[in-house]
């Protein structure tokens, strides 16, 4: 087997069916000169094998982990688990389609105890350095051995308590390093065993990733996506930057554009002192471009020209994940933005009036929307919101409350609408998604996978409602003050990031101007008319 590596000067372009397009597009970032860490790929061929066991393709997997990470090691300077210049990296998916938050992703692999006094010595944070420790463990025993991250998250939570903080980032380097050893003192007493070689750690990571094709949630999206015809997935290797060193710190997802209304103007969610996995797992509520302008004027300067490079590169709307280490802009990975058919419909008009792609090219491009996708439906003499939240996916929906997945396909059974409403939402729960009318969290960002994926299917989406308090296992929340229990009927704006109790009456209208126009390019050329097939693009 031939590994991939990204960030050696070859700019040739790598197929997405061999690669995956996170790794393709990755290549195209490095070859483009984008601030871009080093990485390196196992194919997508190697999955099927791995997941059978086959011995040639174990032997082809760690044959390609320790080629790759001898790469890394030369391009950065750093040793693999040292106990003076650490490398550490991460292990991510990436199949022949984007499938956002339904693979496995592990950071940090290589924390050891000797590499956490490597990270000590490096950078003089020795926070920093137990932060990358208890992520790690905790990042490990959930994904390569299938530990429940419940404990895990108690054991956090009695901390913070006992330290009189609001939350982890509040920890001191002392408190930290109390959490990564009762980590490790957890995985100690569950039979299972975690290695203190760096390179086992790879391994474990690396067979995770691929094992990961097969899990429940990513079944059950590439079912609903039609994506079955997928062979597997890739797994890139990649040198970390952190974003959790310190205030000048920090991770983030931007759009080029608005992927839920098309407005030309970037959408970039940051949090300061976080790695990427706070920011799309939606349990954390991000920031703004506002707040990344004061902190970080140059970086936030930096983002957004990578944004439009990307987008006039790509000829298309991006959704960009980001590290900023230490001041420092590094671009993870770019993919076409997931968008609701109304905005796929204004950003192919736009893209036409700004001269990134042909009138033809716009046809075919708005040729698979659904009509009825483009109505926009608001509500009717709405009062002042019971709560407000952030649009993280427009439209208006209006049904009965369920507080899990199952729950909402037993309501949804009945013939009637249903939110989905959750304390934060992830990926695993893309069934409840499925049979949802619409989508609410109490925390998490506008850039969260599970509101990509919600835009996908063309939920409206509101997340981070304040004074929203979820008692999933009791069925009941508590919506600023009134108790909500199951079955009961709210309205859900996700235009305005707006929720309403009760069952509230709704107008609807199109968006005439853009279906005119291209209405007009289709006369021209005879092109089909809109379909009633999935919307989304």
């Amino acid at each position: 087997m031939r590994i991939v590596r990204i960030g050696d000067g070859d700019n040739q372009r790598h197929s997405a069916e061999t690669v995956g397009a996170k790794a393709a597009n990755l290549a195209r970032m490095a070859a483009l000169g984008l601030p871009v860490p080093p990485a390196f790929v196992l194919p997508i061929g190697l999955c099927s094998a791995i997941a059978q066991g086959e011995q040639a393709a174990e032997r082809e997997l760690r044959d390609g982990l320790k080629e790759g990470i001898a790469f890394l090691e030369t391009l950065t300077g750093k040793r693999f688990g040292d106990r003076q210049r650490p490398l550490l990296v991460s292990v991510r998916s990436g199949a022949a389609r984007s499938m956002p938050g339904m693979l496995d992703t592990l950071l940090d692999v290589g924390c050891t105890p000797a590499a956490v006094r490597g990270l000590v010595r490096m950078t003089g944070n020795p926070r920093f350095a137990w932060d990358c420790r208890r992520r790690f463990l905790e990042g490990y025993a959930q994904t390569v051995l299938g530990l429940d991250p419940a404990p895990f998250a108690a054991r956090l939570a009695d901390v913070i308590a006992t330290e009189g903080v609001n939350s982890d980032r509040d920890l001191d380097s002392e408190a930290v390093e109390r959490v990564a050893a009762a980590d490790r003192a957890l995985i100690g007493v569950s039979d299972v065993e975690i290695s203190d070689d760096p390179m086992e750690q790879l391994v474990g990571a690396a067979r995770a990733v691929f094992r990961s094709w097969t899990s429940e949630r990513a079944t059950a999206y590439r079912a609903l996506q039609h994506l079955d015809h997928l062979r597997g997935t890739a797994v890139t290797v990649q040198a970390m930057v952190f974003g959790n060193g310190g205030p000048t710190s920090g991770s983030g997802v931007a759009f080029s554009r608005d992927p839920s209304t098309g407005r030309a103007e970037p959408v970039i969610d940051v949090l300061f002192d976080a790695q990427g996995e706070d920011v799309v797992s939606g349990r954390r509520s991000p920031v703004t471009e506002d707040a990344l302008v004061r902190a970080l004027p140059a970086v936030a300067s930096e983002l957004r020209s990578v944004l439009q490079r990307l987008e006039r590169d790509f000829v298309d709307v991006q959704d960009v994940e980001f590290t900023i280490e230490n001041a420092r802009l590094w671009i993870l990975q770019t993919r076409s933005a997931k968008r609701t058919a109304r905005a796929a419909l204004k950003i192919a008009v736009d893209l036409v009036h700004e001269g990134l792609i042909t009138e033809d090219e716009a046809v075919r491009r708005v040729s698979k929307l659904d009509a009825t996708a483009l109505v926009e439906t608001r509500l009717a003499a709405a009062t002042e919101p019971t709560l407000r939240g952030v649009g993280a996916s427009t439209g208006i929906a209006v049904g009965r409350v369920a507080f899990d997945s199952e729950s909402a396909k037993r309501l949804a059974a009945t013939g009637e609408p249903v939110i989905l409403v959750r304390p934060d939402i992830s990926t695993a729960d893309v069934a409840g998604f499925a049979v949802s009318a619409g989508i609410v969290t109490a925390v998490g960002g506008r850039t969260a996978h599970a509101a990509l994926v919600a835009r996908q299917m063309a939920r409206p989406c509101v997340v981070g409602c304040g004074g929203l308090v979820v008692e999933a296992s009791a069925h009941r929340a508590l919506f600023a003050g009134s108790t909500i229990v199951e079955g009961d009927w709210i309205s859900v704006d996700g235009d305005k990031g707006y929720i309403y109790l009760g069952r509230h009456q709704t107008t609807s209208e199109r968006p005439e101007a853009e279906l005119a126009e291209v209405a007009r390019w289709r006369a021209s050329r005879s092109s089909e008319p809109l379909t009633h097939s999935a919307a989304g693009s």
